[in-house]
């Protein structure tokens, strides 16, 4: 958007955001610190960033990818440091970057919630660029009916950005996508060990009764998709509304996870090699052009 209607259109939009959001949201909301650059300004994003903060859940912890029910930084997608990784961080900053120029803030566990708390801890290093992978804890409840409600999702990942802008208002931000469970349920659902594993109480919403295909599992797993794409759309209506926030595009969600880049252990989070591709995907987008 461009002169007088485009800021205005800019203003309005913001106000009816910080209305649904009803937190969040400081004076001009997250868009105030980061204007849409004009013709022949320099571009906003860059593509070459000094210092990463990750936020999240346990895939950025990377759980169960080097342990049994524990979490194992050093290989995560965002600020790992294994070279087989070969994380975000690594790529952007190299080994004495990662040592001294990354954080990583995620928590095994956490939902959408949380962000906010977790966003204001990364602007508090103030780091050129925050890493987001979060929601799949939401999705991720003992039935469909627990599951974190759209607009209660928006409301905390809008409170997150301007969490963010409070406190490190030119960081960039990357936004993963929630990743497809209906796929990883496909794929796990033929281990033996999977399904075993799955009967303790992961994922009930999706991975309960991993091998009743009849209507009423069929639904639940269907309900629990849309929720899935909801967020994801969510995650990309919000982001687009800061001219500093990069979405994947759904590129997470639409990555077809093999047995290989599932944890040995739980048939659910990235493997090292789930891990590596993860870091694929968030290098591509980062240094998109």
């Amino acid at each position: 958007m461009r002169g007088r209607r485009g800021l205005r259109a800019v203003a309005a939009a913001t106000a009816l955001l910080c209305a649904a959001a009803l937190a969040g949201c400081s004076a001009g909301g997250p868009e105030a610190a980061a204007p849409t650059p004009r013709p022949g300004q320099t571009p906003v994003w860059n593509s070459s960033p000094a210092s990463v903060a990750a936020v999240g859940d346990s895939i950025t912890r990377a759980f169960d990818a080097c342990s049994v029910l524990a979490d194992c930084p050093e290989v995560s997608w965002a600020t790992g440091t294994d070279s087989t990784v070969n994380s975000l961080a690594l790529r952007l900053l190299g080994p004495a970057g990662v040592a001294g120029k990354s954080w990583n803030l995620a928590r095994s566990g956490a939902r959408m919630a949380e962000l906010p708390e977790q966003m204001a801890a990364a602007a508090a290093e103030r780091p050129e660029l925050v890493t987001v992978m979060m929601g799949a804890n939401d999705a991720c409840r003992p039935r469909p009916e627990q599951m974190t409600p759209v607009e209660e999702f928006r409301a905390s990942f809008t409170a997150a950005l301007g969490r963010l802008r409070a406190g490190a208002p030119k960081a960039q931000v990357y936004v993963s996508s929630v990743p497809d469970l209906h796929r990883l349920w496909e794929t796990g659902r033929v281990s033996p060990t999977g399904r075993q594993v799955w009967s303790l109480g992961i994922c009930g919403a999706m991975l309960a009764d991993p091998e009743d295909l009849g209507p009423a599992a069929e639904r639940r797993r269907a309900r629990v998709r849309e929720r899935v794409v909801a967020y994801n759309g969510v995650l990309r209506e919000v982001c687009a509304k800061d001219v500093r926030c990069r979405y994947d595009g759904g590129a997470v969600f639409g990555f077809a996870f093999e047995g290989r880049q599932l944890s040995p252990w739980d048939f659910f989070h990235p493997s090292r090699d789930g891990q590596a591709r993860l870091a694929e995907i968030a290098y591509r987008q980062v240094t998109r052009k």
